[in-house]
Parts: structure tokens; sequence; C-alpha cells
């Protein structure tokens, strides 16, 4: 399957279950990128448009990169009111962008995706001179037994898990050879995650690891973190201990 397909047939769960980035972070974002409402963002691997919609609703123009058909599609309805908005079927690596165009580059759960040499150089095309890369992710704390044992229910039975967000928060090399003579600034903020049953399920299975279901590990899947919940729930809630990681530099 190619990188671009991964989440399709998962972008209603994807939209419903996967939640926004903290107020924090965004203030942040803006003030060490300068930012104001003139400005252009291109946020690369857009989905079904969760990050871009916090960018917009601060007054940025936003161009979503999306080649997921489904998800696209879907941030395209979800942020029609926005005129600021605009959606374009391309890749990461060649978004059809002009030269010299945009403000500010974001990447919001998708990095580990790219190829990051073919990304970079992209980058350096589309940007303004001195303009910076934003990379965010929200991560799991991978310290907290709650975290440790959906992780183990995953190798158990997703045959395509590498760890979450494949493995990259266990890789900052990655990082250092990314952005400009391994010069960035790195942010946390705690963004803990509050579920129900449902809500715990849809998280779990809005990955693009994560089996459908018709495949043979999807009903394990379901069973075994429906034993977890039970394990660490109460009054019917469940919390996931979850980091927000901020990586901004130039390229």
């Amino acid at each position: 399957m190619k990188t671009t397909e991964s989440f399709t047939d998962k972008a209603d769960m994807y939209a419903k279950y996967r939640l926004s980035y903290p107020n924090e972070y965004i203030d942040y974002l803006f003030s060490a990128n300068h930012l104001k409402g003139d400005r252009i963002a291109a946020d690369i691997g857009s989905g079904t448009g969760i990050f871009s919609s916090q960018l917009l609703e601060r007054g940025l123009n936003v161009i979503g990169v999306e080649p997921n058909d489904e998800m696209r599609k879907m941030a395209e309805e979800s942020l029609k009111l926005f005129s600021r908005f605009k959606s374009i079927k391309a890749t990461a690596e060649n978004t059809n962008l002009k030269e010299n165009s945009v403000d500010l580059v974001t990447v919001a759960q998708a990095f580990h995706w790219f190829d990051r040499e073919a990304f970079k150089i992209e980058c350096q095309r589309i940007l303004k001179q001195k303009a910076n890369v934003a990379l965010v992710w929200n991560s799991r704390d991978l310290t907290n037994p709650i975290i440790k044992e959906n992780a183990e229910i995953c190798q158990k039975t997703c045959s395509n898990f590498k760890g979450f967000s494949g493995g990259i928060e266990e890789t900052p090399e990655v990082f250092y050879s990314f952005f400009k003579d391994g010069k960035y600034e790195f942010k946390n903020y705690q963004n803990d995650l509050l579920f129900n049953f449902e809500g715990f399920l849809g998280r779990n299975l809005s990955a693009s690891y994560a089996p459908k279901k018709n495949d043979e590990e999807y009903e394990s899947f379901v069973f075994l973190l429906s034993e977890l919940f039970e394990k660490y729930s109460k009054n019917g809630k469940i919390v996931l201990q979850n980091v927000t990681r901020s990586y901004i530099g130039n390229v």
C-alpha cells in the first residue's frame, strides 16, 4: 500500500476521534513565526483539516496539501466556510506550490510519512527567505503504563505497527538532519486526552496500522482494547497521558 493510501476508509474516524492541539502551542507558533492575518501557511499532509482549522480560526491564509482523496474531501467540506482555505491534491515532496510563496510550512502528525530529503528540498523551494518549517505531534507518553500496554496490544494484533507515529519520537537524529545545521527549537506541552470507551476505541482504530473491520485481527484488537479500558477507566473515562511535541526551524 502506498503511504498516501494509509488512511483510506479511516477519514471519518480520524476526523471524529483525533483531537486538536493546545492553544498554548498555537500561541507560541504565531509568536515564534511573527504570523499575522495576511500570512500564508502551507499545511502539508493536512488530512481532514484538524490543524488547518486551528490556523484558519486565528486568521491565517492556509493551503492544505493532501494526497488522500477521502481525507482531503472531508477537509474541504468541513472548512468550506473559510474563504482563506485552499485545498490542493498533491504530495509533500511535490506540492505544486509556487517558489518562495509561503510564510510557514506546517506538518501536524504527518512528517513520519514523508521522504524527508525530498520534502526538505521542496520546503526550501516554496518557503520565503528565512521562513520556518513547524513539525508537531500529539504523542503518547511512553512511560505511562496504559500507553505501554496499548503499544503491546498493537504489537500483537497490528502487523504494520512500528511504534506510535512510526516510532519517530525515538529517533531524534531525524530532526538534526532535517533542519539547517541541525538547529531547531523544541517545545513540548502536556496535552492529556480524556476518552469514554467509544472515543478510546475510535482513537485506536483511526491509526494507519489498525486493522479494519474485515481484517482477521480486528476482533482481537477490539477485545484487548476493551479489556485495557475496563482495567484503567474510572467512571467510564480513561486518561491517556499525551505530550504535544513541537520542532521549528529553517531547512
